[in-house]
């Protein structure tokens, strides 16, 4: 069993009124970890530790953040081991993924050590005889992430990585489903050497999340906020975060369309569909809900798909398909299932439906509007299947949604691809690749139902600065009175 314990001003501590919650292994439903339940007072002191570091930290050459950022990447590969346990034990997934969550996260963290000596301005001519007007950016203050657990290692990192490049202070929400692994996330910090103060972790038991959340974005030291999560919560902290006029950057639910026009490369579309659907059990914000597939190729699309699902096996041990983040989401999806079998869906499953919270991946045809699974986020292991006659019918499904976050369009006609990707509304587009793809250095976010902002690389500074207008008046000046 994890303790997770609170980070606040460098010093591990446990809740001020010694509460605590547990969080049990999805699997096994033993407990996984026992973490500190924050107070109101504890969200306080954090606060407070993170505005008192923010002076030194934002001064601080940019070539010594480097530097601590980069040792932060070294000492989170350093606790590979540790952070794949965790992540296993509290969210249930396949070490494979969680191991790639670890080399992503660090490498989010290098190249945020890469963007200290990017936070430029610039000269901006002016009107006036002799005025120096420049576009200045500077740190803003305390940045709060809120991370979930879905890709805990590479979204935890995300919530903080940049705003502390940036030269802000910062304090990581945890996931209530794995406090442990993302109080790892600071003990990386604690590890690198960073000064007191300038990362903390907040550990809350479920029920109190409403009041911590409220009590941070409302701090007055508090100038940004981040969160990545479901689309429903993200409504919330952003009518909280206006309530008290706080900037918050937004990346939140999919229902992400893979689009195969009928020139594709069916072999290469089947491969990048499965992926995109089914890893870690679809439980990904850019994990494809729908394959848009041109009626004149799709029965020997969807044969190739199912022959390849088949293949796919989710179970309870080192494997590409692990199991779901509780056994209450895999029932979740499994009545999504029941309600399309009920409406006429025809589904394809590579097995027994649910075991715990184990899920075997299945396919979704015939789907019609009325559907649960044309309306809702599946966010698990399936995938609906609809047709389309023409590139503008296609254009039209794909932005049948609320949300906005990835997509994918395969052709061989390149140009053909561009023009439909252009008008497909997500924030994210690959042509000829998978809707799940990262790097460090890419603007990440999406469009309406899908949030707002862009995480990652240059993109980022913008979310985590103030940009100042600042003049020198280098001669005398007439004034008109």
């Amino acid at each position: 069993m994890f303790q997770a314990e609170l980070l606040l001003n460098g010093q591990a501590r446990p809740a001020s009124n010694g509460a605590s919650f547990e969080r049990r292994n999805p699997a096994t439903g033993e407990v996984a970890s026992r973490a500190a339940a924050a107070t109101l007072d504890d969200v306080d002191a954090a606060v407070q530790a993170a505005q008192a570091a923010f002076p030194a930290w934002s001064a601080m050459a940019p070539g010594a953040r480097r530097t601590l950022l980069l040792k932060a990447a070294d000492k989170m590969e350093a606790l590979r081991g540790q952070f794949v346990e965790a992540a296993v034990a509290e969210c249930g997934g396949a070490p494979m993924w969680y191991q790639f969550n670890v080399t992503l996260a660090a490498n989010m963290l290098r190249e945020a050590a890469s963007m200290t000596t990017q936070i430029a301005g610039e000269v901006i001519p002016s009107d006036v005889p002799g005025s120096l007007a420049m576009g200045v950016r500077q740190a803003c203050g305390v940045v709060v992430g809120i991370a979930p657990w879905n890709a805990p290692i590479i979204l935890g990192t995300r919530a903080v990585a940049m705003p502390l490049a940036c030269g802000n202070t910062v304090i990581l929400k945890a996931s209530e489903l794995c406090p442990a692994l993302h109080r790892l996330i600071g003990q990386v910090f604690v590890d690198a050497g960073f000064p007191e103060g300038v990362v903390n972790v907040i550990t809350n038991a479920p029920d109190d999340a409403a009041q911590v959340v409220e009590r941070l974005i409302a701090a007055p030291a508090v100038r940004r906020v981040n969160f990545t999560g479901s689309t429903k919560v993200g409504k919330i902290i952003a009518q909280t975060a206006a309530r008290y006029l706080k900037p918050v950057l937004l990346e939140l639910g999919g229902k992400n369309p893979v689009v195969v026009l009928d020139d594709a490369d069916l072999d290469a579309a089947v491969e990048a569909a499965a992926f995109s659907a089914f890893f870690n059990q679809g439980q990904i914000c850019m994990s494809a809900d729908r394959i848009l597939v041109d009626r004149k190729i799709a029965p020997a699309f969807v044969e190739k798909l199912a022959a390849k699902t088949a293949t796919l096996k989710a179970a309870r041990s080192d494997a590409p398909l692990a199991g779901m983040v509780d056994p209450s989401a895999a029932a979740r999806v499994e009545n999504m299932l029941q309600d399309a079998r009920a409406r006429g869906a025809r589904v394809t499953q590579s097995g027994t439906s649910v075991e715990g919270n184990i899920m075997q991946p299945a396919i979704v045809d015939d789907v019609t509007p009325e559907m649960l699974v044309y309306q809702e986020e599946s966010f698990g292991p399936i995938v609906s299947v609809l047709r389309f006659d023409s590139d503008e019918e296609a254009i039209r499904m794909a932005n049948d949604s609320e949300y906005g976050l990835s997509s994918a369009v395969f052709s061989r006609d390149i140009g053909r691809a561009m023009a439909v990707a252009q008008r497909i509304e997500s924030g994210i587009c690959h042509i000829n690749g998978p809707t799940v793809h990262d790097e460090a250095q890419m603007p990440f976010g999406g469009v309406k139902g899908s949030g707002y902002g862009r995480f990652g690389g240059k993109a980022a500074i913008a979310e985590f600065t103030d940009l100042r207008w600042i003049t020198v008046q280098t001669t005398p000046r007439h004034f008109p009175i």
